[in-house]
């Protein structure tokens, strides 16, 4: 979603998160645009954003957004979807520039991708209680159903690097156990 005001040139994009999973939209980002200036800014440092609130993420954000700002950044992609489905409208606001975020782009790739009409997402508590994604899918396809699970123990498992753990499995069996009980085919993560 872009914000009100002009590109400045030459763009600088600049990518935040809470860790290191923005990685996968930089990856993404430079396969579509190898030559184009980029900075990232994993904020690992008061990582989890899941659990902290409204106010928190959208003060957080807004630092992030300031300090790619000050990193030479004229654009910004929020690839934090804690951040994202809580502070996106507050950082356009307060930042002026061209904002872009992962929740837009996740809802569209799941519309395509579902074939019984049945979503799932697997969030963090701020992701699932922001209720972003009901309220976007209900106003794209209001024929599509969403179960929402929030799952506050994946994100220190994944950075952890637990991946491949009995208890990792045991908690994933958990989180997926109404999504499948609803019949989901397609899920965001």
């Amino acid at each position: 979603m872009a914000g009100r005001s002009k590109l400045k040139e030459p763009t600088v994009i600049g990518v935040f998160d809470s860790g290191i999973g923005g990685l996968t939209v930089v990856r993404e980002i430079k396969a579509l645009m190898p030559h184009q200036p980029l900075v990232y800014f994993g904020d690992t440092a008061r990582t989890p954003y899941g659990s902290k609130g409204r106010d928190t993420l959208e003060r957080y954000a807004l630092e992030d957004g300031r300090f790619l700002v000050e990193k030479g950044a004229n654009l910004i992609v929020i690839a934090c979807h804690s951040a994202a489905s809580t502070a996106t409208e507050q950082v356009k606001k307060r930042l002026d520039l061209p904002v872009f975020q992962v929740v837009t782009p996740s809802i569209d790739n799941a519309l395509k991708g579902t074939r019984n009409k049945r979503l799932g997402i697997m969030g963090t508590r701020a992701t699932v209680e922001s209720r972003i994604y009901p309220r976007l899918i209900g106003e794209r396809a209001p024929d599509v159903s969403l179960t929402s699970v929030a799952c506050p123990l994946l994100v220190p498992l994944v950075e952890e690097g637990w991946l491949n753990k009995r208890e990792t499995r045991m908690i994933l069996k958990k989180y997926l156990r109404p999504l499948k009980a609803a019949g989901v085919d397609t899920l965001i993560l």
